[in-house]
């Protein structure tokens, strides 16, 4: 996953500022494909014009802390041919980075969702790039406000990023059936978080399943430490520092197999509803960063077990090592050795 960062951390230092090198120590560390924020409801309005984003949060190490202008187009097709040339394959996502003029507002109908997904392909098709997507995930953790704050039908009491009542099922639905006729050929999904258990809904509409799995909120691990995702401060950090290793090593059995049993939950349904799984955003907690005392031994102790779990269900089409692997996250990203072990394992036939 790498979400708007790819195009906003372009600083000395930031991690993308080199976009070759940075694609280069991706194929290094194994990867063949990567998760990228599309804009296409900035795209769809003016695909040549330059956006000022402002950030949602400035604690964390994804996307930029302070205001950053940039123009979407042409470097997603530049970025994207740089993928293609190493052969990375490119899914396509969304988080609806924020600008001032709240352009994802005119997201007022599935149809709107669609038609600007249309557009967003037109792009790639007239510089000759549909051979270098994956897929389509029409919305970043659907219904979630931060990512859709344009979806404004939630019944009353239900948690804002419940992805399975009446009218976040409908939405889905019918901006899969309005897009997919331009969709040429692209597999389509809503990435969507699981939480604790599915709940049981008719999903077949989607070509595969995109969930976001993690052991901190696959369990009860979150809400006894009082930890409220996502955070918007360094505060959250500080509990993490203080807490985070604790409390797994107090109960590494239970939150180890609370991890397994949701994943094996998920390799389950897919079967029911006979859709492969990709996973983009998984499988230890939600925030992390390179911060003192927050080891990225406790990540990636969880992140194996997670990616060995799944490639052991063979329903996984596509399996990330967690959501951290950008090379912002130095801590993580210069295990190179560790990396190659886990892309070796999810490339390995059967």
């Amino acid at each position: 996953m790498w979400d708007i960062s790819w195009l906003l951390r372009r600083w000395p230092g930031a991690g993308f500022e080199d976009w070759d090198r940075a694609l280069d120590q991706l194929v290094e560390r194994g990867y063949d494909a990567v998760r990228l924020e599309a804009f296409p409801h900035l795209l769809s309005v003016d695909p040549d014009a330059e956006w000022e984003f402002v950030p949602g949060a400035d604690c964390h190490d994804w996307a930029a802390p302070l205001p950053v202008k940039a123009r979407p187009w042409p470097a997603l097709a530049d970025f994207t041919r740089r993928c293609r040339e190493r052969g990375i394959a490119v899914g396509l996502s969304t988080w609806f980075p924020r600008e001032p003029t709240e352009a994802c507002l005119r997201l007022t109908s599935p149809s709107d969702l669609a038609a600007a997904w249309a557009r967003t392909l037109d792009l790639f098709e007239s510089e000759g790039l549909l051979d270098a997507l994956l897929y389509v995930d029409l919305c970043n953790e659907w219904p979630h406000p931060n990512w859709a704050p344009f979806f404004k039908d939630q019944p009353a009491g239900a948690a804002q990023d419940d992805w399975s009542t009446e009218p976040a099922m409908a939405w889905m639905r019918a901006a899969i059936e309005a897009f997919r006729p331009n969709a040429r050929g692209l597999p389509l999904t809503f990435s969507v978080l699981p939480n604790k258990r599915w709940a049981r809904r008719d999903l077949g509409f989607m070509d595969f399943l995109e969930p976001h799995i993690w052991m901190a909120q696959a369990s009860d691990y979150y809400d006894r430490m009082g930890y409220e995702y996502p955070v918007h401060g360094l505060g959250g950090y500080r509990m993490l520092q203080q807490q985070a290793l604790p409390m797994y090593l107090a109960g590494r059995d239970r939150y180890r197999g609370e991890l397994m049993r949701l994943i094996r939950e998920t390799a389950e349904l897919s079967v029911e509803l006979d859709r492969p799984v990709a996973t983009t955003e998984c499988w230890a907690l939600v925030e992390w960063r390179d911060l003192p005392g927050l080891d990225w031994d406790l990540i990636k102790e969880l992140c194996e077990l997670g990616v060995r779990t799944a490639a052991e269900t063979g329903r996984w089409a596509a399996i990330a090592t967690s959501n951290f692997c950008e090379p912002q996250f130095v801590g993580m990203w210069r295990d190179v050795a560790w990396h190659r072990e886990l892309t070796s394992l999810i490339k390995r036939p059967g």
